[in-house]
């Protein structure tokens, strides 16, 4: 549509810059947990039942099975590929960092979003804050789409 703005919100996210990758930025802080329950089998990366506790630890015991049983198995190749462009380099970014995270360390969380200049809000929270605080997440993204809001747009992407 003309005339909108977008803006990018991050959750506990890796968000390397052109000449990186996935691997290439979490090589640079100490290994997560969860890497101790991940098998690659059929060119996918699939977590081991145990590793659910690393990924959604903060969720109840029956949420966890929910979240293992209905994961998606990333392609192997996943965090060695490098993406064309850096939408945050030009876009206004909004970033949640997880600081109970077992997946992607809490530290690279917050070096990504300082380094995008990303206006950072922390949670006490696993992997997956948008299923632990929910309206935390909600209110992060009402925050995000008000700002682009202001500058001349009302949505958030």
């Amino acid at each position: 549509m003309p005339g909108r703005g977008w803006g990018l919100v991050y959750i506990a996210a890796l968000a390397p810059d052109a000449d990186e990758t996935s691997q290439s930025q979490q090589s640079k802080f100490p290994v997560t947990d969860v890497f101790k329950y991940v098998a690659v089998a059929d060119g996918r990366v699939w977590m081991l039942p145990d590793g659910v506790k690393c990924f959604a630890g903060d969720l109840s015991e029956e949420e966890q099975q929910v979240v293992w049983a209905t994961h998606f198995a990333p392609d192997a190749n996943l965090f060695n590929q490098k993406v064309e462009g850096t939408a945050w380099r030009s876009k206004p970014s909004w970033y949640i960092v997880a600081k109970n995270d077992r997946t992607v360390q809490p530290e690279l969380e917050r070096f990504v979003a300082k380094r995008m200049g990303a206006t950072t809000y922390e949670v006490e929270s696993s992997h997956v804050p948008m299923l632990s605080n929910p309206s935390m997440v909600l209110d992060v993204i009402r925050t995000a789409a008000n700002a682009v809001g202001t500058r001349s747009a009302t949505a958030v992407k």
